[in-house]
């Protein structure tokens, strides 16, 4: 029987390429329900390729321009509007698998819903892990959910370790987790001051978003996939590091307590760990173009420097911290990087914008999902204060 799909984040980078990879398979998967923020015009391409029982968008404006066209074309899509719309899609009783790829703490309702409902959930949203951490695994157990991680670096954690978890802690020591370095891996971080949203967002190996891009350049996505890593593998803060490597051929690595490590290697293109996601413990073709070792020049490393990027630190500090620590850096960080895009602040302030915003909020442990969205609300509302004092 073929898989049914919601993609949650549709026409974003990771929506689009497992819509790619979707596409290359007809006997094996359909679109369920798709979800898209605000581009009605690709949304509504992507209904007329894949006839979608359902379809989601985050306002109700442009909900309407979508049911209007989608009438118009005489596409049966049918345009859900209500609060709970990502949620009904994601738990939706005949889906079996659910791509979460919206970006931010907003994918965290619909991934505790898919969690709960027991779904095959691939995880490329790592906030629901950096914001719900406990709250969130809690709900993969008792749901029986099966949680695949889908950013490259955590698939190739899942497809290097032991196939029984209960295996993990007597054989491996730690994980090493690989970093582009992103756009200004060699600039003089003195400078760092004057760089420019575009400047940015110019990653030196993926197109991705705009927001993820910016974390890339400060490495807090890093620091973020460290978090999401403790979570995913149930490691201790000391087991995850972080290693530079420019090429991203290899896209981490597992060493073990015998000293060997074992890492994954491949072409830099989000349809491998999508298509692994998809069809695990089976393999199917993803459209990446395979590695040619022949043509590949020197695999350099460098250490993860604290100067140049010191919001990568922040992911150790926070997970030693108060539970709710990390949904605290994640809600910061997500205010600075939309200020820093909108040119209200500087991208040095970035950071110092998170450090003050750790040091103001006090985390309160947060035990439910209702208990997290305050919290993610209070530290915003926080943060956009001190902003002002920058």
């Amino acid at each position: 029987m073929k898989q049914r799909l919601t993609v949650l984040g549709s026409t974003g980078s990771i929506g689009t390429s497992t819509l790619d990879v979707v596409a290359r398979h007809p006997d094996r998967y359909e679109v369920f329900a798709l979800s898209a923020a605000t581009q009605v015009d690709l949304m509504l391409a992507q209904c007329a390729q894949f006839r979608p029982r359902y379809a989601v968008m985050a306002s109700s404006a442009h909900a309407r321009q979508l049911a209007d066209k989608l009438q118009q074309s005489g596409l049966p899509t049918e345009v859900l509007q209500t609060p709970d719309a990502l949620q009904a899609i994601a738990s939706h009783e005949e889906v079996d698998a659910v791509m979460a790829a919206i970006v931010g703490a907003a994918g965290l309702a619909p991934c505790l819903a898919a969690a709960r409902a027991g779904k095959r959930l691939l995880l490329a949203n790592k906030e629901a892990l950096v914001v719900g951490g406990e709250v969130f695994m809690a709900a993969v157990r008792e749901g029986g959910a099966t949680l695949l991680p889908i950013d490259s670096e955590h698939s190739a954690i899942f497809q290097s370790l032991p196939e029984d978890p209960a295996t993990w802690p007597r054989r491996v020591d730690h994980v090493l987790l690989t970093a582009s370095g992103g756009p200004f891996r060699t600039r003089d971080p003195a400078t760092l001051r004057d760089v420019t949203p575009a400047q940015a967002c110019a990653h030196p190996n993926f197109s991705m978003g705009r927001k993820i891009s910016i974390d890339s350049a400060t490495m807090m996505n890093k620091a973020l996939e460290v978090i999401e890593a403790r979570w995913l593998f149930n490691l201790a803060p000391e087991q995850i590091k972080v290693v530079i490597h420019p090429q991203q051929i290899i896209h981490s690595m597992v060493q073990f307590v015998d000293a060997s490590i074992i890492a994954q290697l491949g072409t830099p293109d989000m349809r491998v760990p999508i298509a692994c996601g998809l069809a695990w413990p089976e393999r199917v073709e993803s459209g990446a173009a395979p590695l040619d070792f022949t043509q590949l020049a020197a695999l350099t490393f460098e250490e993860a420097d604290a100067t140049r990027f010191p919001g990568l630190h922040l992911s150790w500090q926070a997970l030693r911290a108060a539970p709710g620590t990390t949904a605290v850096l994640n809600a910061a960080n997500e205010v600075a990087v939309a200020a820093f895009l909108e040119q209200r602040i500087r991208f040095d302030q970035i950071h110092a914008l998170n450090l003050a915003t750790l040091e103001a909020v006090e985390p309160s442990n947060p035990d439910s999902l209702d208990a997290l969205l305050a919290l993610d609300a209070r530290t915003r509302a926080r943060s956009a204060e001190l902003m002002a004092r920058l």
